[in-house]
């Protein structure tokens, strides 16, 4: 017979009981602590780590009731709410079996009692505490990364008007369940927005899962969300558990799913609506329970296109809707926003605080940022390793010298090819400060919407968020 493992506390009044199962268990491998005095439980279980306990119900002479192994297996589940507990007794029913299921027992021997279905019981015992504990250890995990997600340049900074709107929005729509629907351009915060509505919620002490749609390629759509069974597919070597039963319990934040095919638009609706999620190359349905945040930078029209978006699927994600005001229309939270990047650098890098002269704080109101956040904040982080003193001008902003301009490394000087209407007027020939100009420019014809601007430079979604995050955009 295979070799069992494990550690059982064994408490009975009856030491002929003790020594026999000591001896019956000791033969598959588990070692057995026996103990006569159910006052010493608390004692043992503070000291000791046990994967079962065996329990008997009755220690006072001529006891039959069972009030005391009741009694025990409360104080023992106070103790220890992962510890499975089997009670026994010699004077059990049915009545009784049930009741001390109910109180929290995992099960209920009669003596004298079978061997081998002890053994059997014990085994369950025990696999059922360390799956109890293992869950007990992904919450705290999971807590801890919830903890984590409070980081430094994941604040909510801002107390203008429009940000107001929608912070009192947040403030509503957190504590429900409701799914969320995020509209903004590119780098207003969108995904800052999702993760201070999953803190503010029910779910804070769970899991925060973020999905970027438009960087998983569409013959990975369904094995990333869905998971999938191994030997699915030619590169499925192990089983692998999808994105929304990792967000089970918590939160699911889609970005860019205004750009996600139709086809895939349909695959996700019915999961969403079942509430089950069916790996590839598996056929057991999986319970999901999440809270679903969206968010895109379509435009709404766009959005409310059935030729783009299918309008059940939109009904079911935007509950809520919240519409994300670009920087340009909140320019008074620019200054707290720059002291909050220049504070967290300053301690990344290690870096002596530094002030901001009234020039570069009056250019950088002024100056439209198509980028919106997510570039102020590189171009904070920019000056700050490279500026030099203890004030910042607006020089080390790269900033332009008239209001609302687009920054230049340098003067510009005109360079001839294409079109009038598509010249690029380029100041240099350096490769790096030409593909920024580049893509700068792509994305503002586009209006910062990433696919298009993607297709038009002939490159993938990945790639150009790659090239922004290079280039600080």
């Amino acid at each position: 017979m295979t070799q069992k493992s494990g550690r059982i506390l064994m408490v009975d009044d009856d030491q002929d009981i003790l020594v026999a199962a000591r001896l019956l268990l000791k033969r598959e491998g588990i070692l057995v602590h026996t103990e006569s005095q159910p006052d010493r439980i608390p004692l043992l279980l503070k000291d000791e780590a046990f994967d079962a306990v065996l329990l008997d119900m009755n220690f006072a002479i001529g006891a039959n009731t069972g009030r005391e192994g009741f009694q025990w297996l409360k104080r023992v589940l106070e103790i220890d709410p992962t510890l499975s507990v089997i009670l026994m007794t010699a004077y059990g029913d049915v009545g009784t079996a049930v009741e001390a299921m109910k109180q929290g027992a995992c099960d209920f021997v009669l003596k004298p009692w079978s061997n081998e279905r002890l053994v059997a019981t014990l085994m369950s015992a025990m696999t059922l505490t360390a799956s109890r504990r293992e869950a007990a250890q992904l919450g705290a995990r999971n807590r801890e990364l919830a903890a984590a997600l409070d980081q430094p340049g994941q604040t909510l900074i801002g107390d203008s008007p429009a940000m107001a709107r929608v912070l009192t929005l947040v403030d509503r729509a957190a504590p429900t369940d409701a799914n969320v629907l995020i509209l903004g351009e590119n780098g207003t915060g969108k995904e800052v927005i999702a993760r201070e509505i999953h803190r503010r919620s029910r779910r804070a002490d769970q899991v925060f899962v973020a999905v970027d749609l438009g960087a998983i390629a569409e013959n990975l759509f369904e094995s990333e969300l869905f998971g999938h069974k191994k030997g699915a597919f030619t590169d499925a070597k192990e089983d692998r558990v999808g994105r929304l039963v990792a967000a089970n319990g918590g939160t699911l934040f889609l970005d860019e799913i205004g750009n996600l095919p139709l086809y895939q638009q349909s695959k996700l609706l019915s999961v969403l609506e079942q509430r089950v999620v069916i790996p590839v190359g598996g056929n057991r349905p999986i319970p999901i329970d999440v809270r679903l945040i969206s968010a895109t930078n379509m435009p709404v029209d766009q959005l409310e296109s059935p030729d783009t978006f299918r309008q059940d699927l939109l009904y079911r994600i935007n509950t809520v809707e919240l519409r994300l005001p670009p920087l340009r229309d909140r320019a008074e939270d620019i200054p707290a926003l720059v002291a909050h990047f220049m504070a967290l650098y300053a301690r990344k890098y290690a870096i002596p605080p530094r002030r901001l002269s009234e020039d570069a704080a009056r250019r950088l109101k002024s100056y439209h940022w198509p980028g919106n956040v997510r570039a102020l904040r590189h171009a904070v982080e920019r000056a700050m390793i490279l500026g030099a003193g203890d004030v910042l001008e607006a020089e080390d902003f790269s900033l332009p010298s008239a209001p609302g301009g687009a920054p230049r490394p340098a003067a510009p000087a005109p360079v001839s090819g294409g079109g009038a209407a598509d010249a690029l007027t380029l100041g240099t020939l350096d490769l790096e400060t030409v593909e920024a100009q580049v893509i700068r420019r792509a994305l503002d014809k586009h209006q910062g919407n990433i696919s298009h601007a993607a297709a038009e430079l002939g490159i993938t979604r990945t790639s150009l968020y790659r090239r922004m995050e290079k280039h600080g955009l």
